[in-house]
Formats: structure tokens, sequence, C-alpha cells
């Protein structure tokens, strides 16, 4: 069994500089608004799992049948050596692709990413040992700026799933798409999870579920601002609101001033004062159709080679070769 290794190339001094000059922005823009990178503290991140098992919210259940029942074909396909994958590398999703490359007997290296170094040294340590002919190398780092992780290892295949794809506005899903097609060489595969455009009520009640759990994740970004920062929001007065954007096919979640308040953010030098009614953005969850994932893909210099769904069609995977 080789030594995992983990390489920091996002310290948590990055990550405190990125959210004092994030929120800066943001909260001084009109409308305001949020990166929603900044959910997933320790307690957001539990929240998070809890939303992934809610009756509502199929997505995480959908592209996992879809693993279940494609990751050999992908396997075969690919003939992947390197498996990268951008976010976490824990999981069972994770887990099946490791399983279907290995019995294709081409898996030699597995290359995870992700901005949290305590959750990527967690996953490393376990895959490595489950994995144990396996060579594990972690990459502490943000997935829109770190993908020069990728020239590790040869015959790779770039993981993206969850729909996470779907956070990035469309500029920035070019520029994404573009980096990555940058860092492989032709041949090499890029794998996708994206949710798919559906009903718009059933969209919504995925992103504000009875129980209230995904309001609690997103009032959890102004604790995290609250500790991080200094700042006095009071998150019990902000109310949760999810909503459909039909022109741009997308859900905004959004947090809503339910009186006037001026909070103070002393780390930053800054006072943000918000009307009753005022609204921060604080996600864009994107939806997709077939063409549209095609066509970006293209222009970035994809060829989109399979599309499978899930039994009830709410989801796709997309398997893409570099051209």
């Amino acid at each position: 069994m080789s030594e995992p290794e983990l390489v920091v190339r996002f310290t948590e001094e990055d990550a405190a500089r990125e959210l004092r000059t994030e929120v800066r922005v943001g909260l001084t823009d009109s409308p305001k608004w949020l990166s929603p990178k900044w959910f997933y503290d320790a307690v957001g991140s539990d929240l998070f799992d809890q939303i992934t098992v809610l009756p509502e919210y199929y997505q995480t259940r959908a592209e996992q049948q879809i693993l279940q029942q494609r990751a050999l074909e992908v396997a075969e396909i690919t003939g992947a050596a390197t498996l990268v994958e951008l976010g976490s590398g824990s999981s069972e999703k994770t887990r099946l692709l490791l399983d279907a490359l290995r019995k294709n007997e081409t898996l030699e290296r597995f290359v995870p990413l992700d901005v949290s170094g305590s959750a990527l040294r967690a996953a490393v340590e376990s895959i490595a040992l489950d994995y144990p002919e396996l060579h594990v190398r972690g990459v502490v780092d943000d997935f829109t700026s770190g993908l020069s992780a990728l020239n590790a290892g040869a015959k790779r295949l770039v993981a993206f799933l969850g729909g996470t794809i779907g956070n990035l506005l469309p500029a920035e899903r070019a520029r994404f798409f573009a980096a990555v097609r940058a860092a492989l060489r032709p041949g090499e595969w890029l794998l996708l999870g994206t949710d798919l455009v559906k009903d718009p009520d059933r969209l919504v009640r995925a992103y504000d579920d009875a129980r209230g759990v995904t309001a609690e994740f997103n009032r959890n970004v102004l604790r995290v601002l609250n500790r991080e920062l200094g700042a006095d929001f009071e998150p019990e007065n902000f109310r949760h609101v999810a909503l459909w954007n039909a022109e741009h096919e997308w859900i905004e979640m959004r947090l809503r001033a339910q009186r006037p308040m001026r909070v103070g953010l002393p780390e930053l030098g800054l006072t943000a004062d918000f009307a009753e009614g005022e609204e921060i953005r604080t996600e864009v969850s994107a939806k997709f159709r077939h063409d549209r994932v095609r066509d970006e893909l293209a222009v970035a210099g994809f060829e989109l080679h399979r599309w499978w769904l899930d039994d009830a069609a709410d989801f796709a995977l997309s398997l893409a070769a570099a051209r």
C-alpha cells in the first residue's frame, strides 16, 4: 500500500482572504449577493447531508441510480487509469466509479480535489485504506481555480458530480469548461452530473422542503459571517426564499430581511443596511436540457459521447470526450 498524498494549494489564510473579498463585493453590490461556497462549514455540510435524503430532494438519489446502472459502462468506454474528482472524494457515488474502474482493471490513480482540507484528508485516508493498490493524491484547492491538479496522471477521467455545475453562472460555466478542456489531452474524458428542467413547483419544493432544513442551510451562511467576520446578523430575521427564474431556467435561493436592519461587519470595516423585504441572493442552481449541455461542452472543445438519465428522467449524467 502506497502512502496517500495531500497537497495543500488553498490554505485557511487563502480562504479567509477570499471570504473577505467576496463578502465586501457582494454586500455592497445591488442587489446584494453571497457565494454559495460559504455555506459549507461543519454545520452547513451536516445540513446539506440531511437535505440529500429529504423526500423532496431527488438529485442525489437520481444520480446515484444512474451510476449504479452505468458506472461499468463508463469504465469500459474510458479505460481510465486516473480518476480525478472535483468535490468530495468519499461518497458512495465516488466508490461506484472506483469499483467499476478497478473491475475494468485500468485504475491506477485517484486525485480528489476539494476546498476543505479536513474533509479531503478524511476522504483520502478512507479511500487509501479501502483501495490499497491505488495511488491516492488529494489536492486542497478551489475547483474553479485549481485545475492544474489535473496534470497528474495518465488516461484521465474527470468527474464533476452532484449537479454542482449549476451553481456557476453561464460565463463562469464557460470558463470552467474551457479550463477543464485545457487541462486534458484529446481523448480524455469529463463525466458531468446535471439536474434537468422540470415542473417549477417540484423544483421549488426541492429547495424549500417542508421540514425547513434547506432554510436553516441557507441562513447558516449568515452564521458563518458572524463567526468569521465578527458580523452581527440575526439569521432568524431573514426568511428563506426559493424561486424559479423561468428566463434563465434556474432556481434562486435568497434571504429576505423581515424588518429594516443595519448589520456591522467589523472585520471588513463595513456596515450593510437592509430595507424590509430586501434580499440577498445566496445561490443559483441552473437546470439543464440536453442541447444546452451538448452546446456548452462543444464550445469548450468537448464532444458529448453518452447522455444517461435516471428512471424518472430527473437527472442526467453526461460523458464527453476532449477533442
